[in-house]
Parts: C-alpha cells; sequence; structure tokens
C-alpha cells in the first residue's frame, strides 16, 4: 500500500463524538493538560524574557492550531523551554517585535523543509545524538533557573523546597491532578496567607485579561531585519522540527498507531506562523504534556489537544488575576522538576556506561557539551551527528578485509577473496593488501562476499589491476554481484588511471 502511513480511525474526533465515554475522556484530558500547561508557559515565557502572556497565548495558539492541521493525534503543541532557549537573544537584544518577526520566519521554514522531506532525515539521527539532546536540554532549562535563585529574599529557598517535595511525592497519593499545578497552588495560598514578601508572576510582566489579537510586527522588511532573525529562526525550525517529530515517534510507541510525519512539519510550521501573527513565542511538540494527556489520563483524537488550547485560554483570561500571584518560587520548582523528569539518567549510569560502546558515549557527550556551551540545541545536535558518522566511517573502514587463498594445485596462480562492504572509507587501503611482486602471473579476486557502493572502491580495484599489469600479469575479477558489476563495469577505466 503506497503513501504516508495512516492513523488508527478508531482514534478519530468523529468517533469520540459518538462515544459518551471517549469524550468525556478526551475532554478530563484536555482540561487536566491545561491546567499543567499554565505554570510551565509563563515559565517558558520568562526563559525567553518576555511577559507571561506571550508564552500563554504560544500555547493557545499552538495548540488549537496543530489540533487542526497536524499530524499526530493527541500530540500536545505549546511554548516549550527548547524554543524559548532559542528565540531568548532575539527578545532580549532586539525586541518583542524582532520576536514575532522570527517566530513568523521560522514557520515559513518548518513549511518549506517539510516540502523537501526533512522529516524523512529524522532516520538519519543516532539515538546517541537524541539522548544527549534530551540531557542537554534538561541542564540548560536547570541553568536558567539559578538567576530565579540568586539576590532573592531568603524565604524563596524553603518555598522551593516544599515545591519540590510536592512535586515529587504527590504522584504517589494520585495522578489525577498534575502535581506541578498542586505546587502551584499550594505555594500561592502560603504565600498569600501568611503574607510572604517574595517575587511573583505579576512582578514578571503584566497578564492577559483578553482575547489575542492579530499582531504583524513592526520591524523594517529589509535585508538587514533577514540577517539579524534569520539564524535565530532556522535554529528554532530545526529544533522545533527535531523535538516535534522524537515526539512523535514516542506517541507512536505508546499507541501502537503510525502518524504522518510530513503533515506535521508543515503542521508545526503553519501552527508557529499562526502564533507569531497572534504575538505569541512560538513552540513545538511538548514531551511532558504529551505524556500526561496520552499516556496518564487517556487521550488519543485531535479532540483533546484543541480542548487543551480552549480551556488554556479560558483560565488565564477569566483568572489572570490570581495567575499573577503565584509565587516564582513555585514555577523555578516546576521547572527544577521538569529539568530533573527530562534527563535520562540510565544514561549515565555506571553499569550502562560500561556497556555502551566508547564511541556512543562519545557522541552523546559531544552532544551534550556542544549544546551547553552554545546554549544552541540545533549545534549540538549538528555536531553530534558530525560526530557520529566519522566515527561510524572509522569503524566501519576495519569491516573489509582480504584473505589471501592457496592452491597448491595451481602454483600459477593466485586468489584472494574481498569480504565485506566496500565505499570510501574501508577500500582506500585495499591497494596495500595484495603482493603485486610476489603473486604468479595469474591472479584472481573473488568478489562474491564483498559489495561496491562507490566510485572510490570502484577506483582502488582499478588500481590494482594496474599494478599488477605493470608487472606483466593478468587480473580476473570474479564473483561480483548484480548492482557491484553494474557500477564496476560503468566506471572501471573511466576515472583516470590508477586513481
Amino acid at each position: 500500500m503506497s503513501g504516508a502511513p495512516e492513523v488508527d480511525r478508531s482514534h478519530s474526533i468523529l468517533a469520540a463524538l459518538k462515544s459518551p465515554r471517549r469524550l468525556r475522556t478526551e475532554a478530563l484530558a484536555g482540561l487536566v493538560v491545561a491546567l499543567a500547561l499554565i505554570p510551565e508557559a509563563i515559565a517558558f515565557s520568562i526563559i525567553a524574557g518576555v511577559d507571561p502572556r506571550v508564552g500563554l497565548f504560544a500555547s493557545f495558539t499552538m495548540a488549537v492550531t496543530i489540533a487542526l492541521v497536524g499530524g499526530r493525534p493527541a500530540m500536545i503543541s505549546a511554548a516549550t523551554g527548547a524554543i524559548a532557549l532559542v528565540v531568548a537573544p532575539v527578545a532580549r537584544e532586539y525586541g518583542l517585535d524582532y520576536l514575532v518577526a522570527t517566530v513568523i520566519l521560522a514557520g515559513v521554514l518548518q513549511v518549506l523543509l517539510a516540502a523537501v522531506g526533512v522529516a524523512k532525515l529524522m532516520r538519519f539521527i543516532p539515538r546517541s545524538v537524541m539522548v544527549g539532546f534530551v540531557n542537554a536540554l534538561a541542564i540548560l532549562i536547570f541553568t536558567s533557573q539559578i538567576p530565579h535563585l540568586t539576590d532573592v529574599p531568603w524565604m524563596v529557598y524553603p518555598l522551593v523546597i516544599l515545591g519540590l517535595l510536592i512535586v515529587f511525592l504527590f504522584p504517589r497519593l494520585t495522578t489525577v491532578i498534575p502535581a506541578p499545578l498542586v505546587t502551584i497552588v499550594v505555594l500561592t495560598i502560603i504565600t498569600v496567607a501568611a503574607s510572604i514578601a517574595v517575587p511573583t508572576v505579576g512582578d514578571e510582566g503584566e497578564l492577559p485579561d483578553s482575547l489575542p489579537e492579530l499582531l504583524i510586527p513592526d520591524v523594517p522588511w529589509n535585508l538587514e531585519t533577514l540577517r539579524i532573525i534569520f539564524p535565530f529562526a532556522l535554529t528554532m525550525a530545526l529544533v522545533g522540527i527535531l523535538e516535534s517529530l522524537l515526539t512523535a515517534k514516542l506517541v507512536d510507541d505508546v499507541t501502537d498507531t503510525h502518524s504522518n510525519k510530513t503533515r506535521e512539519t508543515w503542521g508545526q510550521g503553519v501552527a508557529n506562523m499562526v502564533t507569531g501573527f497572534f504575538g505569541g513565542m512560538g513552540g513545538c511538540a511538548m514531551i511532558g504534556q504529551t505524556m500526561i494527556n496520552v499516556k496518564a489520563s487517556g487521550a488519543r483524537t485531535r479532540l483533546s489537544t484543541f480542548l487543551a488550547g480552549i480551556f488554556l485560554l479560558v483560565l488565564v483570561v477569566a483568572l489572570g488575576d490570581v495567575v499573577a500571584i503565584i509565587p516564582m518560587a513555585a514555577l523555578v520548582a516546576v521547572m527544577i522538576f521538569v529539568s530533573w523528569a527530562t534527563f535520562d539518567w540510565h544514561s549515565v549510569h555506571p553499569a550502562t556506561l560500561r556497556r555502551m560502546p566508547k564511541s556512543e558515549t562519545t557522541v552523546m557527550l559531544s552532544t551534550v557539551v556542544v549544546t551547553v556551551w552554545t546554549h544552541n540545541l540545533a549545534y549540538g545536535v549538528g555536531i553530534g551527528v558530525l560526530v557520529a558518522m566519522v566515527l561510524f566511517a572509522r569503524r566501519v573502514a576495519h569491516f573489509t578485509r582480504v584473505v589471501r587463498l592457496d592452491r597448491s594445485d595451481e602454483d600459477n596462480q593466485r586468489v584472494y577473496r574481498v569480504e565485506g562492504e566496500l565505499f570510501f572509507a574501508s577500500s582506500n587501503d585495499l591497494v596495500y593488501q595484495f603482493d603485486y611482486t610476489g603473486d604468479p602471473e595469474e591472479i584472481i579476486i573473488d568478489m562474491s562476499q564483498a559489495h561496491l557502493w562507490d566510485a572510490s572502491t570502484v577506483a582502488s580495484l582499478d588500481a590494482v589491476v594496474t599494478k599488477y599489469e605493470a608487472k606483466g600479469k593478468n587480473v580476473t575479477i570474479v564473483g561480483m554481484d548484480p548492482h557491484s558489476a553494474a557500477r564496476h563495469d560503468r566506471l572501471s577505466g573511466n576515472l583516470g588511471a590508477g586513481h
């Protein structure tokens, strides 16, 4: 069957609307996700250096739009820490209008990348790079909380400790209500009831008291603006695609269904463009909220994602004054928990490191180091993939060998058998594995256990033949499979003598 894989039709919105039980599940899942989104959207806004409304509006528009155009049902997209870290320099150095222009351009780039099939390139990202990506993201989220723990009233520290105890221990009692929400509520009640003077969300910026409005960024539409925002937009587009497709793959595994990754890619682009035009900071798929929606709450359709966005907007617009008195200590505790939960602790366990090949660990660590050093997730993933490619090429270069077969009944003949996959890395030293001076006049090279992948290998075989012929000896190559033979016949003798 051709075409992109489709999602199970039993998980469609129509099926949910026809089933009261399924509709209830989807609605409650959307409500729980919306409640859990509020503290994180505010916290990510603060990471990006913008008013909380920018993150909250982004979470609303991202969730509603992706529910309509995305390729992975039940996946939650909203303002995220990864995107906040990417766009923070734009907001800090150039202001909100340039940030909005960056988000819109990132959406356009995501649509273009989807059109050229970038989703298919996900198969080339090694698992070790993915682990490094997740670990680096966790470290960056944690370090972004340090400014909120320095030069603050001393009461912030016991409140953060209490918040961490709640967010870690509350799930042992029940998972019906998200632990981050409980943390926010409890710490807010304590600070208000005891009149504890600590920094609050209201101190960070004004919360929305109305619906988001259409916004055209007030920036010069020229090459200078493009020069400023393009690097950030491209990074945001790549990071958003990467995190969204990784999350989509995770949901595929949890629900035992398939999703259209290309549609998800351009859907993320459309959602970011819509978000930008409504003054949001952009976003991508959220692993934590998606797992709350799919795994903890049992949602399976786009309805839960759509309702999560609607519920979020209603909550922040109707209860904005309440949200403003939330202590920052509560958000710091939540974000530290998110950092801890995001980090892949198994990847750094001593037993895992002992069993894992050193090359895999090197790739993971290089991804983490570059990401944390540059504060750019795209750079980290790019370097991680590059390191993985180099180490893989070095490793497979040793998978090829030339075996000399002695034949006592053929004194005037020498047979060599070449074994392995031959390409530019593994065939470079092929020419040095034959005894051109000591071999008899007839040379047979058996290729039945080898495969030719590129022109470099054909050139190496040509060099072997040339060296034997220079000494007056005859070479016969036998046993090639049809694909290798076709490549050899097409290129042999046409690559330059001995090159």
